[in-house]
């Protein structure tokens, strides 16, 4: 993603051309020899030498740069001097020094955050927003969200996190409902609302959600955006 413009689509797309370009050029050298696996390597050279890759490597030290000592108003006065000035030119490359998975903070540490109901004009619900981006799933194909173990959602991420499941995702993917018998509460996991963005994947504090290539075609309906 291009951070600084919020923009990722145009990205997306000349990764999978560059990678479709590989896979065809891998193919045809094959030779027809299906016992052997196909090693896309000219994919990575393809892309160093795009307009892909000089794109993100220009922006690549402006969202790290707010994970330093400069604070807020410090990454944002050196967001302004790379992004105009420097323009990746930079000899040096910041890194995020902890995984967003071990940044989650527990809930007893926390304060909750009230947030005003949407108003159906400037701001919207949930739900509302993620029917307009025309999601689907075909119901006979294999489950693309599975957990490794069904009690760490209960047992931990509940228990410490009050849930960050039911948060973290942007589609609703991810409830908490009661059990049959009323006991207690089990992770609901709504796999035909996903919006394909993996926050689940990188944000899950014990990395027990398997997020798996869903079929070709699912997903949301970008031609009708």
């Amino acid at each position: 993603m291009n951070m600084p413009k919020i923009k990722g689509t145009h990205t997306a797309m000349k990764s999978g051309m560059l990678a479709a370009e590989s896979v065809i050029e891998a193919i045809a050298t094959s030779n027809g020899d299906e016992s052997k696996a196909l090693v896309l390597s000219s994919y990575e050279p393809k892309l160093q030498s795009s307009w892909l890759y000089e794109e993100l490597k220009s922006i690549r030290n402006i969202r790290p740069a707010f994970n330093t000592p400069l604070g807020l108003y410090g990454g944002i006065l050196y967001t302004g001097l790379v992004y105009y000035v420097l323009r990746g030119k930079e000899p040096w490359t910041l890194k995020h020094h902890v995984p967003d998975s071990d940044s989650l903070k527990p809930a007893a540490e926390s304060k909750p955050i009230e947030y005003p109901r949407p108003d159906g004009k400037v701001s919207f619900d949930l739900l509302s927003s993620v029917a307009l981006s025309g999601t689907n799933h075909e119901s006979d194909q294999p489950a693309h969200l599975t957990l490794k173990n069904d009690s760490v959602p209960i047992d931990h991420n509940l228990a410490v996190y009050d849930g960050p499941e039911q948060r973290f995702c942007p589609a609703g993917v991810y409830e908490f409902v009661p059990t049959d018998d009323g006991q207690g509460q089990r992770l609901q996991i709504n796999a035909q609302n996903c919006v394909h963005c993996k926050t689940c994947d990188i944000k899950d504090p014990t990395q027990n959600i398997n997020w798996v290539v869903p079929e070709p075609g699912g997903g949301p309906a970008y031609n009708g955006m």
